[in-house]
């Protein structure tokens, strides 16, 4: 039986050409552009971000991801001298420590990289403080390994690790990162993701007061951003694959807003996929708004009803993801691809450090 192209990985790709690939974000935050999709209307409108406040839904709740990204890339080395990169791959709130010998000590999941593959038991040294022992080799270089410390874990990272940019980034992080890979409202006490939420990444405190000043009401949720969120669709058939799995928690302040504004028909507008994830998440672990945390392994793809999000503030993403698969259950694959085109043709930035599009 012939395959609905709905369903087939192949129909979610298109041509990009490297140029349109940010490599560094716009000059300012709110700098970048973005493209408005109009489902009803049917039509395509490129403004500039600043001009948000003039598409959005009147009365529209927007709901964020205040996740903080953690610097989870760090390069430490062998007794032998050979040199290691690893990439925590865990989320921290999902650490489960122990104390042994003066050492907390915790089995996690990260990437190995190093010339020659390090041994199991062979340990690695980040600082004196920081060490790892590689446990058990697993695919795709991913690998459980052993972490020792002494201190907070999430200051050892912040001191001697990188930001995890996204591999076509093809630049080294800098200090600049440091300050433009996170959201302006990330929450220091949610630090853990791998990935920036980058809709979220546009945002300044100037246009998140003009929204408020206007009537747009904003909440926020986290979803800790795995590096799954960069994996590969690797079936013929979209729904053969096994999505991996992000902790998420929506409070109940945030599903309280959310009741309300359906209660009053506002539309509530996911700001990014992580969001939009976390929602629809929450929603198909439970059957209803309500606090809740936990794990989600939500995949959505053409022909899902959405049962929260009215629309979506999100980037341009990758051919063939998860996250373009996502974006075409909610406007049609034909609408999406077509937009994308246009956004082509019209020299938008993708990925990232790109520019921001709207489907309302």
């Amino acid at each position: 039986m012939e395959i609905d192209q709905d369903y087939l990985l192949e129909s979610y790709n298109f041509e990009l050409p490297e140029e349109n690939i940010a490599q560094a974000p716009a000059d300012r935050r709110d700098g970048s552009r973005l493209l408005v999709l109009n489902r009803k209307e049917e039509s395509l409108t490129p403004v500039n971000f600043t001009d948000l406040l003039e598409y959005l839904p009147k009365n529209a709740l927007l709901v964020a991801n205040n996740s903080r990204v953690i610097p989870a890339r760090i390069f430490g080395s062998k007794a032998t001298g050979g040199k290691v990169e690893f990439l925590l791959l865990t989320p921290l709130p999902l650490i489960e420590k122990k104390e042994e010998n003066g050492w907390q000590i915790a089995r996690v999941e990260g990437l190995l990289r190093a010339s020659k593959t390090p041994k199991q038991g062979t340990e690695v040294t980040f600082a004196d403080t920081f060490k790892l022992i590689p446990e058990e080799a697993g695919p795709f270089g991913r690998w459980q390994v052993t972490l020792k410390w002494k201190g907070d874990l999430t200051k050892l990272f912040s001191e001697h690790g990188h930001l995890p940019l996204p591999p076509y980034i093809k630049r080294p992080d800098s200090t600049a990162d440091r300050e433009r890979y996170q959201t302006t409202y990330s929450d220091e006490s949610k630090t853990g993701s791998v990935a920036a939420p980058t809709a979220g990444l546009h945002f300044t405190p100037e246009l998140r007061q003009k929204l408020a000043n206007n009537g747009f009401e904003w909440a926020e949720v986290t979803l800790y951003v795995g590096y799954g969120t960069f994996s590969p669709v690797r079936c013929t058939d979209i729904r053969d694959h096994a999505m991996h799995s992000e902790y998420i928690e929506v409070p109940e302040a945030t599903a309280h807003a959310i009741r309300q504004a359906k209660k009053e028909g506002r539309p509530v507008i996911a700001v990014g996929t992580t969001s939009a994830r976390t929602l629809e998440g929450m929603f198909r672990e439970i059957g209803n708004v309500s606090e809740f945390k936990g794990e989600t392994d939500i995949f959505i793809t053409p022909g899902y009803t959405f049962n929260v999000i009215d629309g979506i503030l999100t980037n341009f993403h990758l051919p063939e993801s998860s996250l373009i698969i996502m974006i075409s259950a909610l406007a049609g694959r034909k609408t999406i691809l077509s937009a994308y085109e246009f956004a082509l043709e019209n020299g938008f930035r993708f990925f990232s450090y790109g520019d921001a599009m709207l489907i309302k």
